[in-house]
Parts: structure tokens; C-alpha cells; sequence
């Protein structure tokens, strides 16, 4: 089988397509036929060694996948070859098959395509444990998303509305927003024209928000922690821009405020039946219309250098898609 590799740390140009053995189970494990990999952020980093997964080289870098059961290893039960399932993996996603723990394995309904289900795990897993299961956000209050065509980013504007919030989506360009307001979003702060206090000040009435969701960190991180609301929550989601900012702890003194950490693969490693439950809820959601993922573009095996400079690039919107059969 046809696999992506990085052989040495660096950019996406330097990952190779080579001939793999066949992904056989052990026990306990299921072997998959992936039809689609889901691309995220992280990926970009895990290849030039700038992220807290550290795998040993070589490996298959990407991690959501969707497809076929291919084989079942000994002890495993409740899933059965020719099933359509999701899983999400620690490397490996970008090939062909894979195999993995069965624990990480979920049936997907025949309602959900393989794009779809390549594109729930981590974005829509890590905004419901963000906003759900750490923010506690309630019907009523209002959600500010930073960053938020991105693909954790559209994932909680849907799931803030799911929960009846009021949702603010910020981004840099007008084109981005414009993808914010399809997926829910109630107002909008283009960050590049407005300056981010003042549209924050804006679309709040001057209240500020009661729960911020920021995977952007840098320079965004304290203006919008200054403007958010009394017993607020200030969602830690990640830092797309590069840069970890440092926050005076004397904002989330003066607010009342609570500055949260959001790390969903830990939360799934070290709460398995909560993250079951999640994910069971978002099929939910999904089935019922309140959440649809958004994939802008699909690439074939050979384009994930170029999945991933788009990423890099900040060219996407929603998700990307790495169909590995083509």
C-alpha cells in the first residue's frame, strides 16, 4: 500500500510517497481501508519536530480517518469487516490502510460520508470538549470565536448554536466571515479592518462575551481576555500564528475571570467513556442538521505536500480532505 512519509524534519516538500507493507491487526487492533484523512494544523507542525507529539522518525504523519474495515485482530468485537468507520490515530492517517486500537474505532451511519467523517474527529472533538465539556457555555450566552473559518473554528460557532448561544466569529478577511455567517454565526469582527476591542465592544453591547474560543494565540489573546465578560472563560485551544502569548494575571483577577486549557487528545486518552459520549452526541447533532462539516477542498495521495502547504498558508477554510485511494 501507498503511504505518505517524513523521513527527516522539515516542510511538506520533503515528505515522500512510498510502497508500505499491508497494515495487518494484532490483537485487539482493527485494519482499515481509508478512503479519507482528515488534514489539521497540528500536521504542519508534527513534521518540522514543533509540536508536543514527538514521533520517531519515519513516520506517516495525519491522524482522522474514514473508510472500510479491511480486518479485525484477535479480541476485538462489536465492529466487523466491510463496516464503515471513523478512527483517529496517533500517526499513520496519510496511506492507504492503517491499523489501529479498536477503542478508537466508531461505526459511521450510512447518512455520513467518508469526507464528512474524516473531517469530525479532532476539529468537531476538541471545540465540544472546549465548549461543551470545559466552557460550560449556556443557552443565552454569547461565544466569541477567534480564528474562526478555521476548522476547530466553524466546529464551535456550530456547536455554540447547537447550545443556543449567541455567536461572534472573528477572522481576517471578509471571504472567511462570509463562511462564518453560512455556518451560524450571529455578528462578525474582520480583525484585519476593525481594530479587535472595539469590534468586540461593538457586537456585545460593551458586555463582552462570556466564553472566547482562541486557537489563534499572539496578539489576539490579551486585547480580547481585556474585553471579556464578568466570569468569563477564556478557551487555550492552540497558537496558529506561532506565537504563545503571555497574559498579566491581574485580567482574569479584575474580570472574575477564568483562563481554561484545552487539551482534547489527553481528554480522550484519559476520559475515554466522556469522549465516546461526545462523539455520540455529534453524530447526534449531525443527523439532526445542527452541525455540517465543511470541507473546501480534497487532494489524492500524492497532493499532501500540498495539502499541507495550503494549510500552512492559511488558504484554507473549514476542512481538507486527503482522499488516499486516488
Amino acid at each position: 500500500m501507498k503511504a505518505v512519509v517524513c523521513k527527516a524534519w522539515g516542510l511538506p516538500e520533503t515528505l515522500v510517497i512510498e510502497d508500505l507493507p499491508e497494515a495487518v491487526p494484532g490483537a485487539g487492533e482493527v485494519a482499515i481501508d481509508i478512503m479519507a484523512a482528515g488534514v489539521n494544523f497540528p500536521d504542519v507542525l508534527v513534521i518540522q519536530n514543533k509540536y508536543q507529539f514527538k514521533p520517531t522518525l519515519p513516520f506517516t504523519p495525519g491522524n482522522e480517518v474514514a473508510g472500510v474495515v479491511r480486518a479485525v485482530g484477535a479480541g476485538v468485537q462489536g465492529v466487523a469487516v466491510g463496516e464503515r468507520v471513523l478512527a483517529f490515530a496517533p500517526q499513520g492517517a496519510f496511506a492507504q490502510q492503517i491499523a489501529v486500537p479498536a477503542s478508537s474505532v466508531m461505526k459511521i451511519p450510512q447518512t455520513m460520508d467518508y469526507d464528512t467523517a474524516a473531517a469530525l474527529t479532532l476539529t468537531y472533538g476538541t471545540s465540544h470538549h472546549a465548549v461543551v465539556d470545559r466552557a460550560q457555555l449556556k443557552a443565552g450566552e454569547t461565544l466569541l470565536v477567534l480564528g474562526a473559518a478555521g476548522g476547530v473554528g466553524l466546529a464551535a460557532i456550530e456547536i455554540g448554536k447547537a447550545l443556543g448561544a449567541r455567536v461572534i466569529a472573528a477572522a481576517s478577511t471578509d471571504d472567511k466571515l462570509a463562511v462564518c455567517r453560512e455556518h451560524g454565526a450571529d455578528d462578525t469582527i474582520n480583525y484585519s479592518t476593525e481594530d479587535l476591542r472595539e469590534g468586540i465592544k461593538r457586537t456585545t453591547g460593551g458586555k463582552g462575551p462570556d466564553v472566547i474560543y482562541d486557537p489563534v494565540g499572539g496578539g489576539y489573546t490579551e486585547p480580547a481576555f481585556r474585553s471579556i465578560a464578568w466570569r468569563g472563560r477564556y478557551l487555550v485551544i492552540g497558537f496558529a500564528n506561532g506565537e504563545i502569548p503571555k497574559l498579566p494575571l491581574n485580567l482574569p483577577l479584575l474580570k472574575g475571570a477564568s483562563a481554561v486549557g484545552v487539551f482534547w487528545g489527553d481528554f480522550a486518552r484519559r476520559e475515554p467513556a466522556q469522549h465516546v459520549a461526545a462523539m455520540q452526541e455529534l453524530m447526534r447533532w449531525h443527523a439532526e442538521g445542527k452541525i455540517r462539516p465543511h470541507v473546501s477542498a480534497t487532494y489524492a495521495l500524492a497532493q499532501t505536500p500540498q495539502a499541507l502547504i495550503d494549510m500552512a498558508s492559511r488558504k484554507v477554510t473549514g476542512k481538507i480532505v486527503i482522499r488516499t485511494q486516488s
